[in-house]
């Protein structure tokens, strides 16, 4: 007999899966999402380098007292944070990696956000 497979289990599958056709350059460096029960991550990685080189949170210091559990409007957020921090660093288009994650809710709202403050992808 079959067990079923967990929730995140399978995300996690679907993570690996995704992961071996994304990979961030210098040009091109990958956003990495996460969310938990409690906040939602985002981080800018050049996995040539091996480096991060953003990277915003729902416990970022700036942003933090005006987020009020884990939604979309936290995601918002974190996707205009994430967005602001890379255009300070000259970046301007990057690969999304949605970790897993249907493309829906939270994460549709932290790419849009990122989108509308001026990130490409």
């Amino acid at each position: 007999m079959l067990k079923k497979e967990s929730r995140n289990t399978a995300r996690k599958r679907r993570h690996l899966r995704v992961r071996k056709k994304t990979f961030g350059t210098s040009v091109k460096p990958r956003l990495c999402v996460y969310k938990s029960q409690r906040h939602v991550y985002a981080q800018i990685v050049n996995d040539e380098d091996g480096h991060t080189l953003a990277a915003a949170s729902t416990l970022d210091p700036t942003i933090k007292e005006s987020v009020t559990g884990v939604n979309i409007e936290s995601a918002k957020l974190v996707g205009d944070l994430i967005a602001k921090k890379a255009l300070e660093k000259g970046i301007k288009a990057v690969t999304f990696d949605r970790s897993g994650y249907i493309y829906h809710g939270r994460i549709k709202a932290l790419a849009d956000a990122a989108r509308e403050a001026g990130l490409d992808f």
